[in-house]
């Protein structure tokens, strides 16, 4: 029970530090969500096997963490999950391409691992800057700017809602856990997993109702109300054009190969 509790706290870490005061955390909300948004096409429309060019993106959340004082160590693990996700897909490519494309040292390396190489890095930078700008933008913030980029109200709200409700999941969980193990089991038996995701499915929903009850006696119209952050700023401006800039210059122009030529 204590560590459902603990990751139910975790769950919220990154938007407690959303409310932090540094010069990133001052950005408008619309001009991160952007700029964060080019830098994901940009490094998503990457052809599969310029492993090298992608280096250069990594200079972005490194250099967003570090001026938003958020831990490395913190956004790091988060990062991890997703690696078990896009590694099946990597696999697959290096065990059906396997001519050899690039040799280091004598060894060669085949463009399925280089293409494999290159999805997984691509994952996690796409995570790192997403679970960044969670980190330094607050969630009503972020769906705000969503609702004025005219994303159809219905996918926010079920972000907002789905997000929100999973610490209330968490809640009946660590709940339906105390209770079994009062019951002198102190581990969840495979035997007994149906009935309790059973339980849980109904508890859940009877829940979700009572809360839907509370929010309708409040006043819900069917969205959530959230800031308005007013117009960008000059600095606003200024720091999405560099971002947009600097992305696009990392995706059409071997940067690591120019570098590699001057040094030489």
């Amino acid at each position: 029970m204590g560590n459902i509790r603990q990751n139910t706290a975790a769950l919220y870490t990154l938007e407690q530090l959303a409310e932090g005061d540094t010069a990133i955390h001052g950005l408008h909300p619309m001009a991160k969500l952007l700029g964060t948004l080019f830098y994901m096409v940009m490094l998503i429309s990457f052809p599969r096997y310029r492993l090298g060019m992608l280096a250069p993106f990594v200079f972005y959340p490194v250099l967003m963490l570090s001026l938003g004082e958020i831990p490395f160590k913190l956004v790091g693990k988060r990062v991890l999950v997703a690696l078990p996700f896009c590694l099946f897909a990597g696999l697959s490519n290096a065990l059906l391409d396997r001519s050899p494309m690039v040799f280091v040292g004598g060894v060669g390396f085949s463009g399925g691992v280089i293409s494999c190489l290159s999805i997984l890095l691509k994952t996690l930078l796409c995570v790192s800057v997403v679970l960044v700008l969670v980190a330094v933008t607050p969630m009503r913030a972020l769906t705000a700017s969503l609702r004025r980029l005219h994303v159809p109200g219905v996918f926010v709200s079920l972000f907002e809602m789905t997000y929100r409700y999973v610490g209330c999941l968490m809640e009946e969980v660590s709940s339906m856990s105390a209770a079994y193990a009062l019951r002198g089991k102190p581990r969840l038996e495979m035997r007994h997993m149906g009935a309790f995701a059973g339980q849980l499915l109904l508890r859940s929903y009877d829940r979700a109702e009572r809360i839907y009850h509370a929010m309708k006696c409040r006043g819900f119209g069917g969205s959530m109300i959230g800031e308005t952050a007013g117009k960008m700023s000059a600095g606003d401006w200024f720091f999405l054009l560099a971002v947009s800039l600097s992305s696009a210059l990392f995706r059409f122009v071997d940067i690591p190969a120019l570098l590699g030529g001057v040094l030489c």
